[in-house]
């Protein structure tokens, strides 16, 4: 439905930000990701909302930020109503790639995919 697309592309356009934000946290912090967190990205961007709820309820929202080592990471932001969950992983070789996981069929037409 119309509704689901429009809380999707709002999560995906929610994970892009996080990315374009781990990498500016990364520029101040010598090029690595080591002590990055939801909180810090936050600080870095105000429009980088931790989830209250999950599902959420008003908007998308940063679901879960994890940092496996000091040249990686992966950002995660939750869909509102359908808690969808949208990722973007930067691999220590800085190969970025897209997830989707959805508990229905919100991931083109499955319950995971890339985007």
């Amino acid at each position: 439905n119309q509704k689901s697309k429009a809380y999707d592309a709002s999560a995906k356009e929610l994970a892009r930000t996080a990315e374009t934000t781990a990498e500016t946290y990364s520029t101040d912090h010598e090029g690595g990701y080591t002590s990055m967190t939801k909180e810090a990205l936050e600080k870095y961007e105000v429009s980088l909302n931790a989830c209250a709820t999950t599902p959420p309820t008003k908007e998308a929202c940063l679901f879960e930020v994890k940092v496996p080592s000091a040249n990686e990471y992966t950002v995660v932001t939750e869909a509102v109503n359908s808690g969808d969950k949208f990722s973007i992983t930067r691999s220590s070789t800085g190969e970025i790639t897209r997830k989707c996981t959805s508990s229905k069929t919100g991931c083109a037409g499955g319950s995971t995919s890339s985007w």
